[in-house]
């Protein structure tokens, strides 16, 4: 229960950021049709790599952008993996330990 509830307040760390990004640049941009395709890519990170991006954007979060785009991944390709990891236990156990190892 405890990793379930890191996982989802790391989810929730990144619908913050994610949201705050995305209004920006729908106010910015008058075509989002690439903002829909951008989305819609998938990432090759393993959950525990996701974990232990969660926890390096957790502790610096000014980072994140840099931290994302060293990766290659977008905010909401990030939130969409993490949320992808969250549907299967055993990918949130392995995100869950891995976030906690690099907290």
């Amino acid at each position: 229960m405890k990793k379930i509830s890191i996982a989802i307040a790391a989810l929730a760390l990144i619908l913050a950021f994610g949201c705050k990004n995305q209004s920006n640049y729908a106010s910015t941009n008058p075509n989002n049709s690439n903002n829909s395709v951008s989305t819609q890519q998938t990432t090759n990170l393993s959950p525990e790599e996701l974990g232990e991006l969660g926890a390096k954007i957790k502790k610096h979060p000014s980072d994140a952008q840099k931290l994302l785009s060293e990766k290659g991944l977008t905010s909401q390709q990030f939130e969409q993996a993490v949320r992808k990891v969250a549907e299967n236990p055993e990918d949130s156990k392995k995100y869950a330990a891995a976030y906690k190892k690099a907290s």
